[in-house]
């Protein structure tokens, strides 16, 4: 299995990211890929239209999400990724936020990195300038 740790400093606070990540409303608008969310645990959710799904299976209010990932192109019976996004404040107003993805299939890793940096990473950016 493959793992991918990337980082990112977002000038957003980390309590404004966790809201936004877990808000069908916050998700869409910070991607713009449509997104259902939600920040109870054990919830599903979905984003970049229904391309991405799991469920949300930890949250440390404000500073750490974790989530069962998966995308449409994952083999039926593929075991599914595992998402951890924590959040730090880094300076007034900033956050550094650090993504963890494990148990990708072998192969997988660079399309995936790449992914979140297009669909999350530069959107964001954007989003929160």
């Amino acid at each position: 299995m493959e793992k991918i740790e990337l980082e990112i400093v977002l000038n957003a606070s980390p309590e404004r990211i966790y809201n936004d990540w877990l808000s069908s409303e916050g998700h869409t608008n910070m991607t713009g890929g449509e997104a259902i969310a939600s920040t109870e645990i054990g919830s599903t959710y979905t984003a970049w239209d229904e391309y991405i799904s799991g469920t949300t299976i930890k949250t440390v209010p404000n500073s750490k999400i974790v989530q069962k990932w998966r995308t449409v192109e994952f083999a039926e019976n593929a075991e599914d990724s595992l998402l951890e996004i924590n959040l730090e404040s880094v300076d007034e107003g900033k956050t550094r936020l650090k993504l963890i993805h494990t148990n990708l299939q072998i192969g997988d890793g660079k399309k995936y990195s790449d992914g979140w940096q297009m669909h999350y990473f530069e959107p964001m950016t954007e989003f929160y300038k």
